[in-house]
Parts: C-alpha cells; structure tokens; sequence
C-alpha cells in the first residue's frame, strides 16, 4: 500500500454518501452548477424515472445523441437524462463504459450535480464504478467547490481496491488550485510523485499556474527545470504561465531568456506569450522594447487580440498619449478586432488624466450607445464621474450619478468615494454628508478610504471639532483606523496649531501597532517648523533613518524651509547638500525662498 494512502483513507468514512442507503429527494429540475450542502443531496428524479417501454435505447442513442467512439454530445440535458433512463431499462444494459461517456457529456455541459447524481443512481442499479466514474465524481465535487468530497471518493477508491491514476491526482490538485489553496496543491502532488505516479503534462501545467499565483515564480521556474530534467517536455502553455509571472514580477530579462530558451527548443510562442512581455515593456516605458516585441510577434505571424492590443491603449492613455492610444483602436477596428469595454475605459481615462473632459464623455457615450454590460458600465460611470471631479465639475459628476439609477445600475463605494472627493475638494461639505447617508442608507458599506476622505475635507476645510467627532463615530462603528487615517488626523492638528494633540498622536501610534510613514514624519516636521521648532523638527528628521523610513524629496524640502524661515541659512544650505547628494532637487516653494533671501542679502549688501 503506497504511503499516501493512509493520509486519505481517514476521509473515506465521508464516502458513504455513496451508500444505497441514502434518500433521495424527489425533484425532477436538473441543475447546473449548484454547489451542495452533502455529496449527494441535490439529485433529480428526472434521471431515475421508470419507463414501461421495453424498447431497445439504441433509437434514443442514435436521435437524441450525436454519438462517436470518444464521447456523446447532447443539445438539452433533458435529452440525456431520458438516453440514461432508457440505457438503465434496456436488455442487455450497456457497459460501464458507455454510461461513463454520458455521464462524461452532462459534466462537459456543466451540470455538475446532474451528473454526481447519475453516478448514485449508476450505483444503486448495480452498475459498478470504475476509476473513471470515480474520477468524473471527484471532478464534479472540484467544481461544485465541495473538495472535501472530492477527497473523500479518493478515500473510497483506496478502501474497495480501485487504484487511483495520475488523472485523480491531477483533478485534485487542480481543484486545490481553483480554491487557492496552493501550498495543499504542492503537498499533493509531492506526495503523488513520491509514490510512484507520473504527473502529465495538465499536473504540472495546473501545479504551474498555482504557483505563479501565489506569487512563488522561483518554485514555478524550479518546477519548469524539473521536468526537462526529468525527460518531460514543457509546452507552449507552462513556458507562457511562468514568463508571465516573472513579467508581473519585473524580472522582464529572465522573461526574454525563458522566450529564447523555449523558442531553441522548437517551441512556438503565440499572444499569450507575447502580450505580458509587452505589458511589462509598457510598465517599465521601455518603448523601443515594445515596438521591437510587437515586430517579432508580427514578423512570426502571430495575429494580437483585443488584450495585446488594449494593453497598447492603456499604457498610451496613462502617458497622456492618447491620440496613439486612438490610432491603435483604429488599426484594430481594421483588423475586424471590435474593441471591448477594457479598452474603451483605458482611453476614456486617458482623456480624463489629461482633462480633456468633453473628449472623455463623447466616449462614455459610445460605451453607453453600445449596450455594453452593467457591470463594466459602473466602472466606465466612475471612471466619468472621477473625470468631471478632478475638474471640479462636480455638478456634471452629479448628473451622471443620478443618471445611473435611471439606467438600473447601482452606483458602488468607488462611485461614492469618487463624488466625495470632488466634493470635498470643492469645500461642498454639506452636499457631501447628504451623499455620504444616501450611500448607507442605500445598503453600502463605507470604506475606511470613504472615512478618510470625509476627515480630509472636514480638517482642510478648518472643520476641526467635526472632524474629530467624525472620528469618533467611526472608532464607534467598529472600524479599527489605519495609518492614513492618523496621518490625516496628525496633518490636521498640526494645520490647527494643536501640536501638543499631534504629538500625542504621533508618540502613540507605535502602542497602535503602526509604523509612521515618509508622509507622517513629513507632516509632524511641518508642524514642528510652522510652530518655530526648528531644531526638534530637526531631531524628528534625523530619527527617520533610525526607524527605517528615509526621507523623500518632500520632506527634505520642508526641513529646509523650516530652517530658512528661522534664518538659518548654514544649516538650510546643508540640509540642500544633503538632498541633492540623495538625487533630490528643490521644489517651487523652497527655491522661491532661496531667491528671495538671497535678493534680501544683495539688497543689504547695496546699501
């Protein structure tokens, strides 16, 4: 007995739900997809009625099922269910085999617990189950999320004697993967390796895949090496699962090498291939690089679809290059590829990023005109609304909100925090509270991102007192703050003159289990400066290093008018020496103070 037996014989007590014993419900609605409560609680008398005809099924086999030698083929389930009764009451009664091929066309149709219900009734009829009945049961316990169930079948082929194959195994670990639960899928498959199965080409695609989702790109690539090692030739699909990985990982020259080594290898690349190498070019502005990849995928005949050619729209719109990004929907228009939501957002946004607002809309509307799905029209609403806020057109940011609930799309917290903002930003206060009860009174959950904006407004707006009762509230609500909600906090006390509060908030964000960013430290120094503390600011700037939170160009430059504001212009100018040894420059504010000072000193000098 292989050792991995004894890790899964422990389920096979669930695998009396295979017993005759159960009751079925009576039922006789097939359906599709419907997880169940218990391995075999949902099934469908449909598939068990008795019939007085005593005529053969082969009529039924050869009307109502396109049969060939691998497999049958139904339009209706209906039409399967009723081949199955007749292949149950027919003399003599087909083989196992033939009921596992039917039984195999109802899972292609994805009526996952029609099927795990005809194998019970395979059962109760004295069809005995084989390892591919086992297996198809096991399959459709995956997909119906009921994995321990699916675990418990194996415990059951291990007690009667059937042994698995590598397709149990290969069914299991995808189904672990499908749950994201990869570290499972891992211990499975080295526990199959290590008795003695020999994974195929889906294990080790499927374990690929798991891998690079969970972020472990060296295990994936480790894996890659293991089964060239071991005589197992990689396709087409492993070798694009991990390039893609190692794109979202950046490491974009281990990508190029895994293209060249498995383009040595005969083996050809296609879109999928290419298309994350080209997203990452994109990511990194490396242009030239994208134009070469985009030549090599053309010059090897591979044709881009509406994802290759949309990451060349999104990339062009975040750059403000929007008349290329409209040039490559047009060559695709050309190409007969019709252009999706995805990539009608990515230039509508574009436009918006460029404030081109009029632009954005005449594309929001043909989104709109084209009937796209609700759900992606809400993202492309957001993306509008956002559009008219950053301009401050928050009276059109309206109208497009309350046009949504005439077109039955319900607006999402992305919609309300977009609209607060803009709000906020605008000092319209009022109008956004009113939104902000609508929002829960409309059954949506505010964020603490929809907390924040709120505090923000209320501190800039010099609302102090609300702000802190707002504060309050949520603390109330259960919600625990995070470090944007203390920084905000902090920034408004300081804003206030109310250092003796920000510091308290600051000394106690260690005991809150947070760690102070760049933007905390940055906003704490310009308080310090603002109240004439010069030299404890000063000490507050030179903890961060000791803390691990390095100063950005932001904060040198606020330490710095600090120092300038208190005429101490020898430790200002060694603070700037500092900041451009670090690659920093001066912004507008500091270097306007530079050149009035030193206008002030030359002025001094004349007289």
């Amino acid at each position: 007995m292989r050792s991995c037996r004894s890790a899964f014989l422990a389920a096979s007590a669930a695998s009396s739900a295979l017993s005759p014993s159960l009751h079925l419900p009576e039922t006789r609605r097939a359906t599709r997809s419907t997880p169940l409560p218990s391995p075999f609680l949902s099934f469908h008398s449909s598939c068990f009625s008795t019939s007085t005809s005593g005529s053969s099924s082969t009529e039924f086999m050869n009307s109502m099922a396109k049969k060939s030698e691998a497999k049958y083929e139904f339009d209706k389930i209906d039409d399967a269910l009723k081949l199955f009764d007749r292949m149950v009451l027919d003399c003599p009664r087909p083989c196992v085999v033939e009921f596992n091929k039917l039984v195999g066309a109802v899972v292609r149709m994805k009526y996952y617990g029609t099927a795990v219900s005809l194998c019970k009734k395979m059962e109760l009829e004295g069809i005995g189950h084989t390892v591919v009945t086992l297996n198809i049961l096991i399959n459709c316990f995956c997909r119906l999320g009921s994995l321990n169930f699916g675990f418990s079948i194996l415990g059951k082929m291990l007690k009667i004697g059937i042994e698995p194959g590598v397709i149990t195994f290969s069914t299991l670990i995808n189904g672990l993967c499908v749950q994201g639960n990869f570290a499972e899928s891992v211990r499975v498959f080295n526990e199959m390796v290590r008795d003695g199965y020999q994974p195929n080409l889906i294990t080790y695609n499927t374990l690929l895949n798991g891998l690079c989702k969970i972020g472990k790109t060296a295990e994936a690539v480790r894996l890659l090496m293991k089964m060239e090692e071991g005589g197992f030739q990689p396709d087409n699909v492993a070798y694009s699962t991990v390039i893609d990985s190692l794109c979202k990982d950046r490491l974009i020259t281990e990508a190029l090498d895994l293209l060249s080594k498995m383009i040595a290898k005969r083996i050809l690349p296609d879109v999928f291939t290419y298309s994350p190498l080209i997203q990452a070019m994109c990511d990194s502005g490396k242009w030239e690089e994208v134009k070469n990849l985009w030549s090599e995928m053309i010059g090897r005949g591979i044709r881009p679809n509406v994802v290759t050619f949309g990451i060349l729209v999104d990339a062009f719109s975040k750059e403000g290059m929007v008349s290329d990004a409209q040039d490559v929907i047009e060559e695709m228009i050309q190409q007969g590829i019709e252009p999706n939501i995805v990539v009608y957002n990515a230039l509508m946004d574009g436009y918006c990023l460029r404030g081109e607002t009029d632009e954005a809309r005449k594309v929001f509307d043909l989104i709109v005109n084209k009937g796209y799905i609700p759900t992606a029209t809400v993202i492309s609403y957001n993306i509008m609304i956002n559009g008219y806020s950053k301009a401050k057109s928050i009276d059109e940011a309206l109208k497009l909100f309350h046009e949504m609930s005439h077109r039955g799309l319900t607006p999402n917290t992305v919609t309300y925090n977009t609209l607060l903002t803009g709000m906020c930003q605008v000092g319209r206060l009022s109008t956004a509270f009113k939104l902000f009860k609508d929002l829960i009174a409309c059954g949506q959950v505010p964020n603490l991102r929809t907390w924040a904006i709120l505090l923000d407004g209320l501190f800039k707006h010099d609302h102090i007192d609300d702000g802190l009762r707002l504060f309050q509230a949520m603390q109330n609500c259960g919600l625990k703050p995070n470090i944007v909600i203390y920084g905000i906090l902090i920034d408004g006390m300081c804003g206030a003159g109310q250092l003796k509060v920000a510091r308290e908030l600051f000394s106690g964000l260690s005991m809150k289990g947070l760690k102070p960013d760049v933007y905390i430290y940055t906003m704490m120094i310009k308080g310090l400066c603002k109240a004439g503390l010069a030299d404890e600011a000063y000490e507050l700037f030179k903890k961060m290093e000791d803390d691990d939170c390095l100063p950005n160009e932001c904060c040198y430059n606020t330490m710095i008018r600090g120092f300038l504001h208190d005429n101490d212009v020898a430790r200002a100018m060694q603070i700037c020496d500092e900041m451009v040894d670090k690659g920093f420059s001066a912004d507008a504010s500091t270097t306007a103070m530079v050149v009035e000072l030193l206008s002030s000193d030359s002025g001094e000098i004349l007289q």
